[in-house]
């Protein structure tokens, strides 16, 4: 079997009770050593979501972000982080990950979902670009930086 499996992948939000679920996460997912306290208490505040992609129980990919309230102008969902393993990407993980991000954050009642992307990641600006042409129930934009200006 290649790198995508026979099995289909599950994409489901996390909440607290799910947390023993990032227990089992393929390396190269996340980019730092995950700490359990840290995760159940991330997916424990009301205002995170936490979306992953599952291939037999193993986290393959992820996306992460934060319903942020503005008192003059509406609410909005920021993507923090967003992950598919290297061997898995182009496979439609990712955009079914943001997909289910943004059906959560318009149930949120947000009206707009912003990521801020280093203006050297090429392949998340290439995949936000694409995503945001075919959105309907939240406004999808992304602006770039150079970490090192």
């Amino acid at each position: 079997v290649g790198p995508m499996s026979l099995n289909p992948i599950t994409i489901r939000n996390l909440g607290p009770e799910d947390a023993h679920l990032l227990d089992r996460v393929r390396e190269g997912v996340f980019e730092d050593q995950l700490d359990p306290a840290r995760a159940w208490a991330f997916l424990a505040t009301r205002v995170n979501e936490m979306v992953v992609a599952l291939d037999r129980g193993e986290v393959v990919g992820f996306i992460a972000g934060t319903v942020v309230m503005h008192a003059d102008r509406p609410t909005q969902f920021a993507i923090s982080q967003v992950s598919v393993h290297p061997d898995l990407r182009c496979t439609g993980i990712g955009t079914r990950l943001l997909r289910r991000a943004c059906e959560l954050a318009a149930d949120r009642g947000c009206e707009s979902i912003i990521a801020t992307i280093d203006a050297g990641n090429s392949g998340a600006r290439a995949f936000f670009a694409r995503y945001s042409e075919g959105v309907q129930s939240v406004r999808v934009s992304f602006s770039s930086f150079d970490i090192g200006s």
